[in-house]
């Protein structure tokens, strides 16, 4: 594996038509780590992520994985090499069970997790898994996501807000299985407006604003300077 970080994100600017939303924005991701992109809302997060993904094309930069340029690929290459990606609308089959839409994805590397595991980790849905995605909770449709890219065998997860709408005991259970998918090597860069819960799981925090990382800040920084940080985001 080469040397460097395993992701990593060179001078990336989109546009949707003429408007340009993000500007060169540059991004490292270390092997294991879980790293944060925060923002207000229309800074541009979501846009990062489908561009890091393929499904947004209008784009320039490059975006290396194990220090390959994966800019030109499509999403289902993207995803063939390890690239996982819940989306804010969690994207499961509404009308198939837990357990299809667990056993549905390809397995794509060599660290995917089993049925057995998924249910370990994931009692709950072990419990629904006869049940179609359109009759869980928000938060078993967002377990359901996380665990079908864990299934698949992605080591790199792309998470667009898995927090946002959920009880806290459900955003504590999120908070465990992001901490034991990073304990098995998986690394994840996460969108999320919740500042205590990203300095539970995370180690570093990138400030996006109007398109651009400005700073990025230890978990340390954050807490020295959430309040700042929380008025910005307009939370």
């Amino acid at each position: 594996m080469p040397d460097g970080p395993v992701f990593r994100v060179e001078n990336l600017s989109a546009w949707y038509g003429e408007a340009q939303v993000l500007r060169e924005l540059n991004l490292d991701v270390e092997q294991g780590q879980v790293v944060t992109l925060v923002g207000r809302n229309g800074a541009g997060k979501t846009t990062t992520l489908r561009c890091l993904t393929g499904l947004h094309t209008q784009m320039q930069g490059r975006i290396l994985l194990d220090g390959k340029d994966i800019s030109g690929l499509p999403p289902h290459q993207r995803a063939r090499l390890g690239l996982g990606y819940v989306p804010d609308d969690r994207g499961i089959y509404a009308t198939l069970s837990v357990e299809e839409n667990l056993r549905l994805p390809p397995k794509v590397g060599p660290d995917a997790w089993s049925l057995d595991r998924v249910y370990e980790a994931f009692p709950r849905l072990k419990e629904r898994r006869r049940n179609p995605g359109s009759k869980l909770s928000g938060g078993e449709q967002q377990m359901l996501a996380m665990a079908r890219v864990l299934a698949m065998g992605a080591r790199l997860l792309l998470l667009d807000e898995p927090t946002e709408g959920l009880a806290p005991v459900l955003v504590q259970q999120i908070g465990g299985i992001i901490e034991e998918a990073k304990r098995h090597g998986a690394t994840i860069l996460l969108i999320e407006q919740n500042l205590r819960f990203a300095t539970r799981v995370a180690e570093r925090h990138n400030l996006l604003d109007h398109g651009h990382i400005v700073e990025s800040l230890t978990n340390e920084e954050v807490k020295a300077r959430e309040g700042e940080l929380l008025t910005h985001l307009g939370v």
